[in-house]
């Protein structure tokens, strides 16, 4: 079992402390890819617009959120010790890993199996606990 990632908030407040420290490398990172791809300012008016900028923020805040990787019986070993979490997992009971994200603030964990390919599994449940757990409240 291992941990990917750095967020991993314990409250509301501290989603949206981390939410807003990666608003200015989002805003940075669409500059720069716009700069690269050889945009005039006008184009670059046109085309980056406030739904760019929040959409690599939403997608860097996620790809940054802590998820843990382990067996399935490693899972339900967790959830057995942590019966006080709202369990939300896609895929396949038959398959050997999860990976799993928690909420404590939302008395959630999210998660998704796989059997092969850990990090397709790992991209997939950060855009899924940030689409069930974090849009709704992140949302200003």
């Amino acid at each position: 079992m291992h941990e990917d990632g750095l967020f991993s908030p314990e409250t509301i407040e501290d989603a949206r402390e981390q939410f807003e420290q990666v608003g200015p490398a989002a805003q940075l990172t669409v500059k720069e890819t716009a700069k690269a791809m050889a945009f005039d300012r006008e184009e670059y008016h046109e085309r980056v617009t406030d739904d760019v900028v929040t959409t690599a923020r939403n997608a860097l805040f996620s790809s940054l959120l802590k998820v843990t990787v382990g067996t399935r019986e490693e899972f339900d070993d967790w959830c057995a010790a942590h019966d006080e979490y709202d369990v939300v997992e896609a895929g396949s009971d038959s398959v050997d890993h999860v990976v799993w994200h928690v909420a404590p603030f939302a008395n959630t964990v999210v998660a998704a199996t796989f059997q092969n390919e850990e990090a397709a599994a790992v991209a997939t449940l950060r855009r899924q606990a940030f689409g069930r757990i974090y849009r709704e409240t992140l949302s200003l």
